[in-house]
């Protein structure tokens, strides 16, 4: 139930409808209360991005400030600690890699997960993330496959 809905939860903060609706979908069956737990927690969690701070130096000027998603009382409520921390946790590593820290990884721990899991988390969100990427590649490349072209761009 957990891995399933990080990966709605990932899915829906890369803004690819196609794989949000379908992770979505899947979370739907986990039960009502789950599914719209995620619904709600996307809705608070979703925003442009990615951001974050770089150090000084010659790429600081490029560090760009964004809204930081933290679970409040009602989502932990709803989705459990474990998922909470599990979501803010996805939140950080989709929309603000550079400010992922030690302290997040203790965050997970303090709230149950264990290393293999931890490392588990983590694979699942980079290939939900790149998975909607990929998705979103291969949408783009077929628009692009279905429309007409001159007979000049044909042979080239």
């Amino acid at each position: 139930m957990e891995r399933l809905a990080v990966a709605a939860f990932v899915a829906g903060l890369t803004g690819e409808p196609a794989t949000a609706s379908f992770y979505l979908a899947e979370t739907a069956r986990l039960g009502a209360a789950t599914g719209e737990a995620v619904g709600r927690e996307l809705a608070q969690g979703r925003t442009k991005g990615p951001y974050g701070r770089y150090p000084d130096g010659p790429l600081s000027h490029e560090t760009v400030a964004g809204p930081v998603y933290e679970p409040d009382a009602a989502a932990r409520e709803a989705l459990g600690t474990r998922l909470a921390a599990a979501f803010r946790h996805a939140h950080l590593l989709v929309l603000h890699p550079r400010d992922a820290a030690p302290a997040d990884l203790q965050a997970l721990l303090d709230a149950g997960w264990t290393t293999p899991s931890i490392v588990t988390l983590s694979q699942i969100i980079a290939f939900v993330s790149f998975q909607s990427r990929v998705v979103a590649g291969l949408i783009a490349l077929n628009a692009t496959a279905a429309e007409p072209r001159s007979e000049e761009a044909a042979h080239v």
